[in-house]
C-alpha cells in the first residue's frame, strides 16, 4: 500500500513551483519574438496547450490511482511499447534537468559571479538537487510547499511595483502585429510548463487522488496566471522592440523597479534570490521524476540508488552547449519535441485505456478490501 500523505494543496504547490523556474527570465523574450505586442495572448495560449497535457496525465492518474505512468502504461499498451515510452520519458527529463542547470549556471556567472566557472555553479545546483531527491516524495512535497509562498509573493510584488512605469499602448494590438509566429510561440511557451508531468509520480501518494484535478486546475491557474502577468508587465514597461534586445527581460524588469520611498532602488538582487529558489524546486521535480521513473522501470522499491548514479550523465549533457545562443536553441527545440512525450503520449494512453476499458483499483475499494 502506498504511503498516502500528500494533500491537494501540496500537489498544487508542487505543480506551481515545478513550473516557475529558470525559464521565467527569458519568457517575455520568447513570447515577444512570436507575437510582439500579442505576447500576453501567446503566453495564455501556451498555458492552455500545456493544460491539455496536464489534464490528460491527471485523468490517467485518477484512473490508475496506485500507479505511476511507467507502471500503468504497461497495463495499457504492453511491456514492450511501454518500456520504449518510459525510456523516452526518462531521457527527456534527464535532458530537461541538464538544460535547466546549464541555464541557471549561465545566468549566475553572467549576472552575479562573473569570475566563477559555469561548471562550478552547474555542479553545485545539481548536487543540491541530487541530495534532496534522496528523500521520500512526502518530504519533497513539504519542501515545495515551504518554498511556494517565497516564490509567489516577491514576484507579484515586483510585477505590481513595475506597473507604475507601464504604458498600456505597448500592449496594442492585443493579438500582435504578425500572426504567423503565433503557433510556434504557443509551442515554445507550452514547453516551459512541462514540469507538470511530475504529477504522474505524485498522484499515487495523494491521500485523495480522486481530487487530483482540483490540484491541476489550481496549480495551472496560479503558475499560468503569473506567467501571463509577468509577460504583460514586461511588454507594457519596455515595449516589444526593446524586449527583443534584452536576453533576460524579467531580470531587467526587476532592475527597473524600486520600492516606494526608494527603500530599495533596484530589486534585481532580491529577485535573483527568489529565482535561485525557483530553479532549485524545478530541478528537484525534474531530477526526482527522472530517478523515480528509472526505479519504476526496473521495478525497484527505492529510487535513492539512482540519485548520484545519473549525476555525471546529467552534468555532461549540461556542459555540451558551447554558448548561451546555442543553449537557448537547444532548449526551444528539445521543449517542442518534448510536447510529444508530455501531451501526445498521455493522450494515446488515455484513448487506448478507454477503448480497452483498462482501469486500476480505486483507493476506496482497496481500503475496504484491507479492512475485511
Amino acid at each position: 500500500m502506498q504511503d498516502r500523505q500528500i494533500t491537494v494543496i501540496q500537489a498544487a504547490a508542487i505543480l506551481v513551483s515545478s513550473i516557475i523556474g529558470v525559464g521565467v527570465l527569458a519568457l517575455p523574450l520568447f513570447a515577444v519574438k512570436a507575437a510582439e505586442s500579442g505576447a500576453p495572448l501567446v503566453t495564455f495560449l501556451g498555458m492552455l496547450l500545456a493544460f491539455v497535457g496536464l489534464f490528460l496525465i491527471t485523468v490517467l492518474g485518477m484512473r490508475f490511482p496506485d500507479k505511476s505512468v511507467i507502471e500503468y502504461s504497461q497495463d495499457i499498451i504492453g511491456k514492450g511499447l511501454a518500456s520504449f515510452g518510459s525510456v523516452l520519458i526518462i531521457v527527456f527529463f534527464a535532458v530537461l534537468t541538464s538544460l535547466t542547470a546549464r541555464e541557471f549556471g549561465e545566468v549566475v556567472v553572467t549576472s552575479v559571479l562573473r569570475s566563477t566557472p559555469v561548471e562550478v555553479t552547474v555542479i553545485v545546483m545539481l548536487l543540491l538537487a541530487a541530495i534532496s531527491t534522496r528523500n521520500e516524495i512526502t518530504t519533497i512535497a513539504y519542501i515545495h510547499t515551504f518554498y511556494f509562498p517565497l516564490l509567489l509573493v516577491p514576484v507579484l510584488l515586483i510585477v505590481a511595483l513595475s506597473l507604475k512605469n507601464a504604458e498600456a499602448i505597448n500592449l496594442l494590438p492585443v493579438w500582435g502585429n504578425e500572426s504567423k509566429g503565433m503557433m510556434k510561440g504557443t509551442l515554445t511557451i507550452a514547453a516551459l510548463f512541462q514540469g507538470t508531468f511530475v504529477l504522474s509520480a505524485v498522484i499515487p501518494s495523494m491521500n485523495k487522488p480522486q481530487n487530483a484535478m482540483k490540484a491541476s486546475i489550481g496549480g495551472m491557474l496560479i503558475a499560468g496566471g503569473l506567467y501571463v502577468i509577468i509577460v504583460a508587465a514586461a511588454v507594457s514597461v519596455f515595449g516589444a522592440e526593446e524586449i527583443k534586445q534584452l536576453l533576460w527581460p524579467t531580470l531587467e524588469l526587476a532592475k527597473a523597479t524600486s520600492l516606494p520611498a526608494n527603500i530599495l532602488e533596484r530589486l534585481d538582487a532580491a529577485f535573483l534570490a527568489v529565482w535561485v529558489t525557483a530553479v532549485f524546486t524545478t530541478l528537484l521535480s525534474s531530477y526526482f521524476l527522472t530517478i523515480h521513473s528509472i526505479s519504476k522501470l526496473f521495478r525497484l522499491k527505492d529510487h535513492k540508488l539512482f540519485s548520484y548514479f545519473i549525476l555525471p550523465f546529467v552534468f555532461t549533457m549540461a556542459m555540451l552547449p558551447q554558448n548561451i545562443v546555442e543553449m537557448y536553441e537547444i532548449i526551444v527545440n528539445v521543449g517542442q519535441i518534448g510536447l510529444c512525450i508530455t501531451i501526445v503520449y498521455p493522450g494515446l494512453l488515455l484513448l487506448i485505456s478507454i477503448l480497452r476499458k483498462k482501469r486500476g483499483n480505486s483507493v476506496e475499494k482497496k481500503k475496504v478490501d484491507q479492512n475485511r
